[in-house]
Formats: structure tokens, C-alpha cells, sequence
């Protein structure tokens, strides 16, 4: 790590670690709403909303801080990237909980189900990898892992884009379905985005 003669901003850190505890929520209400009926899910909805929101207010914060601050922990554009890319997953997440509110959705297809389980291993792993951006160190299993969720996530797709076109779902249904499926892959991308920028800031930094 490259020695530096002046302090640094360290509330940034927190920040961080907050936003992606954060997304911890996300993805726990994310596989409530598995295992909700219909009637449940719009109270499921309102609380990823409120997690939504709170994703916001976090994400404006570091955009507060870093416009504010004369100094910060590393690049000023990493520390954007970061902060957008961690907001970003919080948005797709609650788009996709609407989304199956609003086109009441009586049944989700199978693969969902393991959508949802590696959007929230890999909230589990960003949450557990933002402390580690203080010192630098103890990341490299984090992006490796990430991304390897992430192209699990892509197969995970295909497989249900290919069950959805398989000639059993009224068109209408497709097309609701398939946006779903699709906003969870884009969460998928989100999280690797968020990997790939921690470690463009290490290696930055180391």
C-alpha cells in the first residue's frame, strides 16, 4: 500500500459498509417474497421501498461527503463508481419486487428461487468485503467469488429464459415474467460491478 503524508477521510468507510448492509435487507426480503402469497407481498414491497429509500439517502450521503471533502480514502471517481454501482442493485432489486406486485404474479417460475439465493450470497460477501476497504486488504477471494456468482447468474438466466419461451406460458405472462428475470440478472451485473470496482481500487492502491 503506498504510504501517504497526509490524513484521510475515513467516514467514507462507513458509508460503504452501511449502504451495502443495506443490501443485506434488499436480498432477505428479496427470499421473503419467495415463500409469500399474494396477499403478503405488498406489505414485502412497502418495506424493500423503505430499504430502497434508505439505499438513496446513503448513496447521497457519499455523494455529499465526497463533494465536501478536500481530501478522500482513494480516487474520487472509484468512490462514485462505488456508491453508484451499490445503489444501483438496491434499485433493481425493489424494481423487481414492484414488479411482481404490480402484474400480480400468482406464481414465480422455478430458477427464481436461485436467482434470489445468489443475489443475497453475494450481498452476504459485498456487506463482509467493504471493512476490508480500509486497509486493502483480504479482498482478493471477494471479487473472484463475485464474479463467479455472477456467471452462475447468467446460466441461471438462460436456463429460465428458455423455460419461459418453452411454449407452456400464455405470451402475456412471458413478457411480464421475463422482465422480472431479467431485472434479477441485472442486479446479478450490478454486484460484479460493484466487485470490479473494489478491485480496481486495490490494485490502485496497492
Amino acid at each position: 500500500m503506498r504510504f501517504r503524508l497526509t490524513p484521510r477521510e475515513t467516514s467514507f468507510y462507513d458509508m460503504f459498509a452501511a449502504s451495502a448492509d443495506n443490501i443485506v435487507t434488499g436480498s432477505k426480503l428479496l427470499m421473503e417474497l419467495l415463500g409469500a402469497d399474494a396477499s403478503a407481498r405488498a406489505e414485502i414491497a412497502e418495506r424493500m421501498r423503505a430499504a430502497e429509500h434508505a439505499g438513496d439517502d446513503a448513496t447521497h450521503a457519499i455523494f455529499h461527503q465526497l463533494n465536501s471533502s478536500f481530501i478522500t480514502p482513494f480516487d474520487r471517481e472509484d468512490i462514485y463508481s462505488l456508491a453508484s454501482s451499490l445503489d444501483d442493485i438496491m434499485d433493481f432489486m425493489e424494481e423487481a419486487v414492484d414488479l411482481v406486485v404490480l402484474y400480480n404474479v400468482e406464481e414465480l417460475p422455478k430458477g427464481v428461487d436461485q436467482q434470489i439465493e445468489v443475489l443475497a450470497r453475494a450481498a452476504e460477501l459485498t456487506a463482509e468485503a467493504m471493512p476490508h476497504l480500509r486497509t486493502m486488504e483480504n479482498l482478493t477471494e471477494y471479487w473472484i467469488e463475485v464474479n463467479r456468482l455472477e456467471n452462475q447468474a447468467d446460466q441461471i438466466h438462460r436456463k429460465l429464459l428458455a423455460h419461459l419461451f418453452n411454449g407452456k406460458y400464455d405470451a402475456m405472462d412471458v413478457l411480464k415474467l421475463k422482465q422480472i428475470v431479467d431485472v434479477l440478472e441485472e442486479a446479478a451485473d450490478a454486484f460484479e460491478h460493484v466487485a470490479n470496482t473494489v478491485e480496481t481500487i486495490a490494485v490502485k492502491e496497492s
